[in-house]
């Protein structure tokens, strides 16, 4: 039978409304690539398998939870939906509501989220909110709103949205068949290492994998073990100081002793850049971020994954942040239009023998 949604697959194991009409646009069933060359640059000897969640509709993993959110909302009534984002949510959000036949309303931090991000929420026709401040007190006046007016709240406070992120847990296993020794994901609001978790547990395999958390240095609550007022980062998407999931983090990590560790910028552009140009794998920045992860924590000792299998988890596409791309790293190379040029710069720039 035709793919049809991961409601349609996995319904049944999801804590949703059984009678409910899946509002899906087809996401997950994401590819699974081992990457040997990835796996040669982190070091370590372990067999290296990068779970792609970019190839789902809206270019994120965001799409899990929001077909499960969304469609609980419009099974209880709901007519509009709103979220607090730094990019991936808004998109996401934006797209299931148009499904839908709803309104979407977004709010995020002024001039602190990616113009690919952007552009999706407004192509599906959100209504978009920018604050002077950040996604933290956006999260909260969102909450809030949802209290107030008849709105449904789809970050991932909301829980249908973990159960929807959780199916990419059951997938990993069935792809790889087996059950992973380590996964490693970046980690902002927390709810995707949550979400994993969960799916993990619920697995009917016994085995569970470790978890490895990576945060932005600059953004790094859970690592020093209090808020950050003032998250800073270049990876956008995990530009976030106070995860609304949190809790549920520190207990998958404790309970799979597993870590979560920080990494700098310098060390998750550095993952970004070698995922695209070693594997042909091309995601957003903050994505690469629990690559750098496993290659600080292997180089540290705090990871031994020797001949084991490790799931590296790259949740957004790298058209979301196009611009990261060229971010001090010139990549064009200007010539004439005539054959003797070309000979040469291939010579030159590609090695290419004239």
């Amino acid at each position: 039978m035709a793919y049809r949604g991961l409601i349609h697959k996995y319904g049944r194991r999801m804590a949703i409304s059984q009678s409910a009409t899946p509002i899906t646009l087809f996401e997950g069933d994401t590819p699974l690539i081992d990457a040997p060359r990835i796996s040669a640059w982190v070091g370590g000897g372990a067999k290296l398998w990068l779970k792609c969640e970019g190839m789902n509709p809206t270019g994120s993993f965001k799409d899990r939870g929001m077909t499960a959110a969304v469609t609980e909302a419009v099974h209880h009534g709901a007519s509009a939906l709103i979220c607090a984002s730094t990019g991936n949510t808004a998109a996401s959000a934006a797209a299931y509501a148009a499904r839908a036949g709803i309104t979407c309303c977004v709010l995020i931090p002024e001039g602190k989220i990616a113009m690919g991000k952007l552009a999706g929420a407004a192509a599906y026709g959100a209504q978009i909110l920018a604050i002077d401040g950040s996604f933290d007190a956006a999260l909260e006046l969102v909450r809030l709103a949802a209290e107030r007016a008849p709105i449904a709240l789809v970050n991932s406070v909301n829980p249908a949205r973990l159960q929807g992120q959780k199916t990419a847990a059951w997938e990993i296993v069935e792809q790889l068949g087996r059950v992973p020794d380590l996964v490693c994901l970046p980690v902002g609001n927390a709810g995707n290492i949550s979400a994993y978790w969960l799916g993990f547990c619920e697995n009917s395999d016994r085995e569970r994998p470790k978890m490895l958390g990576a945060q932005a240095e600059g953004a790094a609550p859970i690592v020093r073990g209090e808020i950050v007022r003032e998250p800073e980062t270049r990876a956008t998407a995990i530009r976030i100081g106070n995860p609304a999931r949190w809790l549920q983090a520190e207990d998958a990590v404790r309970e799979s002793a597993g870590l979560i560790l920080s990494v700098t910028d310098e060390e998750i552009f550095e993952a970004y850049h070698a995922v695209a140009e070693l594997e042909g794998v091309f995601c957003e920045p903050s994505s690469a971020a629990g690559i750098a992860g496993l290659r600080k924590a292997m180089s540290n000792g705090d990871v031994d994954a020797r001949e084991r299998d490790v799931v590296c988890v790259l949740t957004g596409h790298g058209l979301k942040d196009p611009d990261s791309v060229f971010d001090g790293t010139p990549k064009v190379v200007r010539i004439g239009a005539n054959l003797d040029e070309l000979l040469r710069a291939l010579a030159s720039e590609a090695g290419v023998p004239a």
